[in-house]
């Protein structure tokens, strides 16, 4: 319901004046006006009861589709914890799953003890109804049900930003609703009732959904106790049956609270914060990826990547989920403290090809155009946290180079501060936007960005005043929205939809799918397949002049590669320099490369990536071998 709509006139002299992003908030779903009188007086009249209850169960998908986490929190004052979870197809004789309980911070929880317990379930088959219950310091929950999908397909619910308990400060029945503790927190019963909405509206469009990903920011309270926050987060019913895979968002980061209620699979150990660090999990023909980016440590979030490629190198879509939108299009964030990973995350994307990266942060929506690098050196950034690490620096960001702070809201006459400010947005264009029609794509080279807003409807923000060219489409309509991925063998598909105030569902944009096909060898000798790496250079293929030589080595074709003061290339003779390791696709701008070539001088366009020179296939006549590109194959016919 829109109740307070901020002017962007208002916005824009705000922005010039330097102020806090957190007055660019506008509009929020008041439930109390979307939720129907009966629901929501329901909903009320048991607040006290829910937001008191830390004990409620989450459910998380597993290291693959034959798994299923759960974590939920027992009181200590009823028992010991008994981390169990009854499970199987016959209701009255489930099989019991043991795994491990910790303490909880007591500072969290009001003072009184609690655990928390985390319990993996194996060996689920697909298309397969289960019922499952969990133990509570030894008394056992109430039935619940859990259905398996085929798993050769998957239909996913992407939201972005559930946030319960941000609609602080906004106006209801007269009344401003506050973030307090507990049962006091209206914000967090305003939000938990919009959530819970949205699933409901969401599971009954769409009945086949396998699970969800929230691409952060669950709750509000930055580094504070905030159970009744999470409460309202767990409580929706739709919950009890619907794997959630949660994204660390900066609300979420700064304790551990995160890490108790949800169970991630395949935790890495890299990218962490107090609530946790980077996971991975295998779905149908998906790799999922969750950065905490929340960690600015971009080192550590490649080595979480390469650790969950090798885990299922054949995957066919290869999917991360980040927080912190690098390419959106939100006037909060998304040229700000957003896209502050954008120069490091970018090159890492493209060299571990990565198809889709789902995004949160901004509450508004966005979907970009098919991004890749753009092969250039860039500057390195990160955000940190104030001075006493309550919450983070939202007015600056850190060159990780120099050190240098960089205003990210400069003051009226600070010119060093706008000339850093300038630098940094400039440094940022550094990607190159793939040249593709229509919305179905096939074998694309650039990546999709998709930014989601705020599925509760507890907070929205401006679009940015000019939309960014990487911009495909966006919105912000100021209602709760969802998306809905549908993946299968060789497509991923995604639609995404707004609820409005009487609870009709609305597309807000046409359906994007990228399909893959068959690979095809990029360099064949003889019909053979040859091992070259391969560069993007402005829309054209380039091979790795070295991986050439030793394609085509021990034919009559073969030509040796040597470096004296330049590149100097002698035809007939065998090339011996051991082989180059394989590389992925790369991306570079042409230069002019002069190399010799039988003791003659030979002047082509190329691309040096990583101290390699990259070549087009024109160069292989001046070699004395015969090559046709066809399809997105250079075949090459030696003699």
């Amino acid at each position: 319901m829109q109740t307070k709509r901020v002017l962007a006139g208002v916005l824009t002299s705000t922005l010039l004046l330097g102020a806090c992003p957190a007055a660019l908030a506008a509009d929020y779903n008041d439930s109390s006006l979307t939720g129907g009188s009966a629901a929501w007086q329901a909903w009320t009249e048991g607040w006290a009861a829910l937001a008191a209850d830390y004990t409620q169960v989450s459910l998380t998908p597993g290291a693959d589709e034959t798994q299923l986490n759960f974590a939920w929190y027992s009181k200590d004052a009823d028992g010991a914890a008994t981390p169990v979870v009854h499970f199987g197809t016959d209701r009255n004789n489930l099989a019991s799953f043991e795994g491990a309980s910790a303490a909880v911070d007591s500072s969290l929880t009001d003072g009184e003890a609690y655990s928390y317990n985390h319990v993996t379930v194996t060996g689920l088959q697909p298309n397969t109804t289960y019922y499952y219950t969990v133990e509570k310091s030894g008394a056992e929950t109430e039935v619940q049900t859990y259905t398996t999908g085929d798993f050769e397909s998957a239909q996913i619910l992407y939201v972005g930003d559930p946030q319960i308990g941000a609609s602080k400060g906004q106006p209801q029945n007269g009344e401003e609703l506050v973030a307090d503790s507990g049962a006091a927190n209206t914000a967090a019963r305003n939000d938990g009732f919009a959530w819970d909405r949205t699933l409901d509206i969401a599971v009954e469009q769409n009945p086949g959904l396998d699970f969800v990903i929230s691409a952060g920011d669950q709750v509000n309270k930055t580094g504070q106790a905030k159970e009744e926050e999470y409460a309202g987060y767990l409580a929706p019913d739709a919950l009890a049956s619907l794997p959630v895979a949660t994204t660390i968002g900066n609300h979420d980061s700064l304790n551990p609270d995160y890490m108790y209620h949800f169970y991630n699979p395949n935790q890495t150990g890299y990218g962490e914060t107090e609530a946790g660090g980077d996971y991975y999990y295998s779905y149908g023909s998906g790799l999922f990826i969750v950065l905490n980016t929340n960690n600015y440590n971009v080192a550590e979030h490649e080595q979480a990547i390469h650790e969950a490629v090798a885990s299922d190198p054949d995957a066919t879509f290869r999917i991360v989920t980040i927080h912190q939108d690098i390419y959106g299009s939100g006037l909060d964030h998304s040229d700000t403290d957003g896209m502050i990973l954008r120069t490091q995350l970018t090159p890492i994307f493209d060299e571990y090809d990565i198809d889709v990266v789902l995004q949160g942060h901004d509450h508004t929506y966005s979907r970009t155009k098919l991004l890749y690098g753009d092969g250039q050196t860039h500057g390195t950034y990160e955000f940190r946290l104030n001075e006493d690490g309550s919450d983070y620096d939202w007015d600056n960001a850190y060159n990780t180079q120099t050190d240098e702070q960089i205003p990210l809201y400069p003051e009226e006459g600070d010119t060093a501060g706008q000339a850093a400010h300038d630098a940094f947005q400039a440094d940022n264009n550094c990607y190159t936007i793939e040249d593709v029609e229509g919305n179905t794509v096939t074998n694309p080279q650039g990546i999709l960005y998709m930014t989601a807003n705020s599925a509760s409807g507890s907070k929205f923000y401006e679009l940015i005043s000019s939309q960014q060219d990487y911009v495909a489409a966006r919105s912000q309509n100021w209602l709760p929205s969802y998306s809905v991925i549908n993946l299968t063998a060789d497509s991923f598909s995604i639609d995404t939809y707004q609820i409005t105030d009487n609870g009709t569902v609305e597309k807000i944009d046409d359906t994007f799918t990228i399909r893959k096909t068959a690979d095809t060898a990029a360099v064949t000798v003889d019909g053979e397949a040859a091992e070259v790496a391969t560069a993007n250079v402005n829309g054209e293929t380039y091979y790795r002049l070295r991986d050439l030589a030793t394609a085509v080595n021990g034919t009559a074709d073969q030509f040796n590669v040597e470096w004296e003061n330049g590149v100097i290339v002698i035809t007939g003779e065998a090339y011996t320099t051991e082989a180059l390791a394989p590389a992925a696709e790369a991306t570079g701008s042409a230069i002019s490369l002069t190399i010799e070539v039988d003791g003659e001088t030979v002047t082509t366009s190329a691309a040096e990536i990583n101290g390699n020179n990259y070549v087009p296939a024109s160069l292989l006549a001046e070699l004395g071998v015969t090559a046709s590109v066809s399809n997105g194959t250079l075949a090459i016919t030696t003699r």
